[in-house]
């Protein structure tokens, strides 16, 4: 925990990893998506957790689009997401 009243970083422990990540997450919000429904909220934030976690690769280097998407599809092939996950709608059979 970082008191601001006192200092503002101790040893690695700071909160500017935190401020740049909310940041970029209100700029995607009012300009990049700007109408957000409350259901769908998490789906943007695992986005932009996604994008914030992988901005490098295991070097340092920075990641290529390229390359991001490639790591995005290996991990959702096989998993599913329906029109009722997305639509937060229950499905009615006849």
């Amino acid at each position: 925990m970082v008191d601001h009243a006192v200092e503002y970083v101790r040893g690695q422990v700071h909160t500017n990893g935190l401020e740049n990540f909310w940041s970029l997450v209100k700029r995607e919000l009012k300009g990049t998506y700007i109408s957000v429904e409350p259901f769908h909220l998490f789906r943007y934030l695992d986005e932009q957790m996604f994008r914030y976690n992988n901005r490098r690769d295991e070097e340092g280097e920075p990641l290529k689009d390229a390359d991001r998407f490639a790591l995005l599809c290996s991990q959702v092939a096989g998993r599913r997401l329906t029109w009722n996950e997305v639509t937060g709608k229950n499905a009615v059979v006849d």
